[in-house]
Order: structure tokens, then C-alpha cells, then sequence
């Protein structure tokens, strides 16, 4: 599917679907929904209780009747239904009236590379469910690589990495398109699971869900450079017995459990090398990857990369909405025409 500069200038907003948070962007308004992609669901009636940070605050506390649900995974939606719900109540009536006067509505999204045709559809159906009557898609990685400022129109080499919460994706670019690039099934959930496995495996502590993240953070001290405190306290609960229970880790033992899942990022950003042109390798050398996403920005994941390649890494200003800014600079005609012409989406 090819999509032009002049169509996405057509369209009304733009989503961006994440596995992790939903950010939508209206022409005109700029960026108004930027909320994790949950969404709290009574069992008994089917009434929608809850989205967004909301939501997620319940994940884990919630009585039986009480579902707490991710209609989106890796950047698909597995539920349509559920994630048009889930959109109606985060633009909430009064933006969904305002976009409703256009007679032709358009919307653009973001889709990772190389989505299967299934996926695509999932992602048309749910926004036209929203009223819209056309859906562009754009690929991930030049929506990203456009929003965090990358001159993509050049003839010459940029290297993104999309660090998101269920894959990661590397490309370069080059002209305004896809040179090469890989999509890795592991991102920030698999670096949350290795701590939670490792817990649960060395000190029999299960730990609440919504504290894996700023643990994560904290284990981690500086990064995964053996910097910060050699042991850190940690509450959970007792997998036997269940009571509540504080063990004391050891930091190093948490930082090897990080780098485990990302050495497949390091072989898929090798891989991408690899298939690039010699040339445009070069070009790399000196400007190096640019990190975006909600990802990057785990402490010394860039180190690490920089370590593996050789070559500088830069994390982008707010990394975490790149998508999402490439995607409102598009509908508002910020691109030159090269950028996106064609665009594989």
C-alpha cells in the first residue's frame, strides 16, 4: 500500500495505536490524546467503566465482574470493538462531534513495518467504526523518523530504532523510504518480564505489576553499567505463603537479566547493517541511530547499543511521541513532497 504527501494533508487527525499508550492528532489542534492503550470493562452488564491512566491504575485491583483489557498488542489491534470504545471515550463527545462535521472524514495511523494485511484491515475497521469514510496508513519507522526531525529526504543514510512496548524496529533510510530495516519481537514488556522472572525464579517474590517499571528503574541504577548500589530492597509477596515480604537483590544479577531479552535487539540492528549498502554504512558511521520510543529510554539501552555498533547513538527529544508528531506534521503540510513519495506503509 503507497500512500502520497497530498493524501495525508487530506486527513482530518492521525492515531497512533501502541501496544503501550494511544496518542491521537487532530489538524489544527495538535496532539489532544496521549493515554495508555487500557480500557476497564464491566463483565455483568458490558458497560465501559474506565480508559486510559485510569484504567491502568486498576490493572491487577479490580473485583471479578471488573475486566481490565489491551485491545492492542505490538501495534495491532487484536479487538476492534473494544478499541473503538476505547477511542470514542478518550476524544470524548465534543472532538468527536467537531470531526464528524467534515462530510468526507479521513483519518491516517501508524502501522509497524511489514504488518500483515489482517493487521492493516484491523486498524482501517476500527477507525472508520470512529466515522471515518478513508484511512491512510503509514509505516511506523518514517512517521518516527519525521517526527523526530530526521532529514529523510536526503540522499543519504539515517538509522531509526523504534523501541516500543512489545517489539522494537530498526531501519535506514534513505530518500524518503526504506532501505532496510527488521522488526524484533522484544521491547519494553519483555525487559519487565525478565525482572519479574527473575524475582520469582531466585526469590520466590511476585511483584505487583504496576511496580515492575519503576523498579526496573531503579535496579538499574545508572543504566545497565554496573554503576548505583550493589543490593536494593524490593516488597512483594511470598509466592508460598502469600503475606507481603521485602528481599534485598543484587543489582548486577538484575542488570544481566535486562541485557538478556535486548542481545536480540543488538542481532537484529547487526542484521540491518548487514543488508545495508556499503555506502550508505558509511554515511552511518558519522551520524550513528537515533532512538525513539517509550523504550529508549530505559536507562543505558543506548549505551549498550553504542557499545555493540560502534557508533554514536542519540536519544530523541521525547522520544515517546515521535510517532505521533511525524504523523501531525504530515496532515499539516510541515513535509516536503519527496519525503513521502512513495511511502510504503
Amino acid at each position: 500500500m503507497t500512500v502520497s504527501l497530498e493524501q495525508l494533508r487530506r486527513c482530518h487527525f492521525a492515531v497512533d495505536l501502541g501496544a503501550a499508550r494511544t496518542r491521537v492528532y487532530v489538524k489544527g489542534a495538535g496532539l489532544i490524546v496521549d493515554q495508555p492503550s487500557v480500557a476497564a470493562v464491566n463483565t455483568r452488564t458490558g458497560a465501559l467503566i474506565a480508559v486510559g491512566e485510569f484504567a491502568e491504575k486498576m490493572t491487577g485491583r479490580t473485583p471479578a465482574y471488573i475486566r481490565v483489557v489491551r485491545p492492542i498488542s505490538g501495534g495491532t489491534v487484536v479487538d476492534i470493538e473494544m478499541a473503538q470504545r476505547m477511542l470514542r471515550q478518550l476524544l470524548g463527545d465534543k472532538t468527536r462531534r467537531a470531526l464528524r462535521r467534515n462530510l468526507r472524514l479521513r483519518a491516517a495511523a501508524c502501522t509497524p513495518h511489514d504488518a500483515d494485511p489482517l493487521a492493516q484491515r484491523a486498524t482501517i475497521e476500527t477507525l472508520v467504526g470512529l466515522g471515518a469514510r478513508r484511512v491512510e496508513l503509514v509505516d511506523t519507522l518514517i512517521a518516527a523518523a519525521v517526527g523526530c526531525g530526521l532529514p529523510v529526504e536526503l540522499p543519504e543514510a539515517t538509522m531509526i530504532m523504534v523501541c516500543g512496548a512489545a517489539a522494537t524496529q530498526v531501519a535506514v533510510l534513505s530518500l524518503g523510504s526504506i532501505v532496510t530495516a527488521e522488526r524484533i519481537p522484544v521491547g519494553g514488556e519483555a525487559v519487565d518480564h525478565a525482572i519479574v522472572q527473575l524475582l520469582r525464579h531466585e526469590h520466590e517474590l511476585m511483584l505487583p505489576s504496576q511496580s515492575v517499571r519503576p523498579l526496573q528503574l531503579a535496579l538499574s541504577g545508572n543504566g545497565l553499567t554496573p554503576q548505583g548500589p550493589e543490593t536494593t530492597e524490593i516488597h512483594g509477596r511470598d509466592v508460598a505463603t502469600g503475606l507481603a515480604r521485602s528481599v534485598h537483590v543484587d543489582t548486577a544479577t538484575v542488570r544481566d537479566a535486562i541485557q538478556t531479552p535486548l542481545t536480540a535487539v543488538l542481532d537484529g540492528i547487526g542484521k540491518v547493517l548487514r543488508d545495508c549498502p556499503p555506502d550508505l554504512v558509511a554515511d552511518l558511521a558519522d551520524r550513528g541511530i537515533i532512538m525513539v520510543g517509550g523504550s529508549a529510554l530505559l536507562p543505558g539501552f543506548d549505551q549498550m547499543v553504542r557499545q555493540a555498533t560502534g557508533m554514536p547513538v542519540h536519544i530523541a527529544d521525547r522520544p515517546d511521541i515521535c510517532a505521533a508528531q511525524g504523523l501531525g506534521a504530515m496532515l499539516e503540510g510541515r513535509i516536503e513532497p519527496l519525503v513521502l513519495n512513495p511511502l510504503a506503509a
